[in-house]
């Protein structure tokens, strides 16, 4: 019977080595001092996914860094400011340093303005700090067919920007209020996340783009470098001497990311009459 109990004690102890060199080779268990890397790739359509690992490193106390990798031209409005609040607190608690990849503007600057560090290449594509709302009009189109709407409302404007008919005066007007405001919080968040006079970012949020040594020569960010450069830079940031060991999700496949982010710009970009959204547009 002693016998019987040393094997499968010996048996289990090989098992869970060999576990736990298979967790080390596949990257999901690194021990010591880490550097989580965060990718945020494609137009960005939801927060919950990247909300979610900011989270998951800013509480793990083997997590020192985070490295935000951007490479997006911006998405809507509300998942870009929900990703920029939960930088901008990770960042009261641990350094966080962006990588700017080909692109990372509008709404990827946006997230990337409340870093500790912004790192850019020199032929990044970012800035385009401003608003957009795309609408269709399609009543030409119906009333060569002979196509009419009827609407039946309670409340002026509560059929505001239906795309069954152009935008009245008045109208255009109160979708102009709405994006200046929006258009405000930008470049506020911009300001205080750069630390850099309002009327300073005010001067260059006309929705330009600029490549990374320009968006450095503006104060947009902080060096050139590749991602590579961001890691080192974190690393030493916090104190890591020698090869930082980095972790990141594994790349599951997803239907909803394929069809959010990569087939993204193959969809029709007004989803919503009424879709406001930090992008660039090409």
């Amino acid at each position: 019977m002693k016998k019987v109990l040393l094997f499968f004690s010996a048996i289990f102890i090989i098992i869970a080595v060999i576990s736990l060199i298979l967790a080390l080779l596949t990257n999901r268990v690194v021990l010591g001092d880490k550097i989580a890397l965060i990718k945020v790739e494609g137009i960005i359509l939801s927060s919950t996914e990247t909300v979610k690992e900011i989270k998951k490193y800013r509480d793990d106390p083997s997590v020192k860094a985070i490295v935000l990798s951007v490479n997006s031209p911006g998405g809507a409005v509300v998942p870009s400011a929900e990703i920029y609040d939960e930088v901008k607190k990770t960042v009261r608690k641990k350094t966080v340093v962006v990588s700017m990849g080909s692109l990372a503007a509008s709404g990827g600057y946006y997230i990337s303005s409340p870093a500790s560090k912004i790192i850019a290449n020199q032929g990044t594509i970012t800035g385009s700090i401003g608003v957009i709302m795309e609408m269709v009009n399609v009543s030409g189109l119906m009333e060569k067919i002979g196509v009419k709407s009827e609407v039946v409302k309670s409340g002026r404007y509560k059929d505001l920007a239906s795309l069954y008919r152009g935008i009245g005066k008045e109208e255009r007007v109160i979708l102009q209020g709405v994006l200046d405001d929006i258009h405000a919080q930008f470049i506020e968040a911009v300001a205080e996340g750069r630390k850099m006079p309002f009327a300073k970012v005010s001067s260059i949020a006309d929705g330009r783009i600029f490549t990374g040594k320009q968006a450095l020569e503006l104060g947009l960010i902080d060096k050139l470098g590749t991602l590579q450069d961001a890691i080192r830079e974190a690393a030493d940031m916090v104190g890591i001497k020698g090869e930082p060991q980095v972790i990141t999700k594994k790349e599951d496949f997803s239907l909803s990311d394929l069809l959010s982010n990569k087939i993204g710009d193959l969809l029709p970009r007004n989803r919503s009459s009424l879709m406001i959204n930090y992008r660039m547009t090409f």
